[in-house]
């Protein structure tokens, strides 16, 4: 099989896992370049792992079969329209745009072209959400009646003094689009749809910035289950998300790289290994593993011509949500989420 041409245009924090995860399939990646515009980023970032630079790009674009793009949101549509112009796929940090109106105009211009759009929603890859996952397929828990999502993290002010950041001109908002869209994505991704939303946010004091770094909602989903979110940045010293499904025959628990299983009729069960999460002040101390399987995974979409996991489409639901949930804060009032 050949190698897949992929060039990376984006060079920032949220490039170093990535870097691992390349440098891991070089046997199926060929990165034909790295592109920031920052040349100081591109050069580090490529002589740190054996990459070759770009300096120019469109030519980047010209001569790739694929694009990983990792810009911060505000950048991405022009570069996006670029690629799907040239007749390249790509796989796109979260989230695709700053709204769900503008991710959606995004993934139609790829869908008219019949060309593969993935998105980094990398806690789908962990070994526990994937058995989770395969069961809940499976019928093995029953029905889920109650969901419980909490990401209890922590970034101080110097997080938010980077220009821009948790701003809506760059980033699309605060908490809710920049960390808790991770375990908002694997949720609906177990759950299915939340059909109506009645939401709070809010800045503490801890931090000077324009969107939310506390967020907080009650659901009801499509299937009838109900659930809570509690999401935030200034939870000190930060801790690991979780997701907590509570169903007919039990619940299931994934939080720190972990899946525990409460049986009603027999013992409990734990499966995989605690993992770091970029929950406290380290943003990016977490293992590149999850990169890695979601890369690996997309390169082998683009080779066998399926949808990645998760496609532009998949990543829709969660940027629904978090519109409804801004909006639901806004008017103080119960929203329906688009589906």
């Amino acid at each position: 099989m050949s190698k897949l041409r992929l060039g990376v245009i984006g060079a920032g924090m949220g490039a170093k896992p990535h870097g691992r995860a390349l440098a891991d399939l070089r046997d199926r990646v060929e990165v034909t370049g790295v592109f920031s515009r920052t040349s100081e980023r591109r050069e580090t970032f490529a002589a740190e792992h054996g990459f070759p630079v770009a300096a120019v790009l469109n030519d980047l674009i010209d001569d790739s079969d694929a694009i990983l793009l990792l810009t911060p949101p505000v950048a991405r549509t022009d570069i996006l329209t670029a690629c799907a112009e040239a007749g390249k796929h790509v796989l796109c940090e979260k989230p695709l745009e700053r709204t769900a109106e503008a991710a959606g105009a995004i993934v139609e211009t790829f869908d008219a072209k019949g060309l593969k759009l993935g998105v980094v929603f990398q806690h789908r890859y962990r070994h526990g959400s994937r058995v989770l996952a395969r069961m809940i397929g499976n019928g093995d828990m029953g029905a889920i009646l109650a969901v419980e999502a909490q990401v209890p993290w922590w970034r101080d002010q110097s997080y938010y003094d980077e220009p821009g950041r948790g701003t809506y001109a760059r980033d699309g908002g605060g908490v809710l689009i920049s960390q808790a869209i991770h375990t908002l994505d694997l949720m609906l991704s177990l759950t299915g749809p939340v059909s109506e939303v009645q939401a709070m946010t809010a800045t503490t004091g801890f931090h000077q910035m324009e969107a939310e770094d506390f967020a907080a909602a009650a659901l009801r989903f499509a299937n009838g289950a109900v659930g809570s979110i509690i999401a935030s940045t200034a939870a000190y010293p930060g801790g690991a998300e979780s997701i907590r499904l509570h169903c007919a025959k039990a619940t299931a628990t994934l939080q720190a790289g972990t899946l525990r299983l409460d049986w009603h009729d027999r013992a409990p069960e734990e499966i995989g290994e605690p993992a770091t999460t970029g929950g406290g002040a380290d943003p990016m101390a977490f293992p590149h593993d999850w990169h890695r399987d979601l890369i690996a995974g997309f390169v082998d979409a683009v080779a066998t011509d399926r949808d990645p996991v998760p496609s532009g489409r998949d990543a829709l639901a969660v940027q629904r949500l978090i519109d409804a949930m801004v909006a639901s804060s806004m008017a103080g009032a119960r929203m329906t989420v688009e589906t």
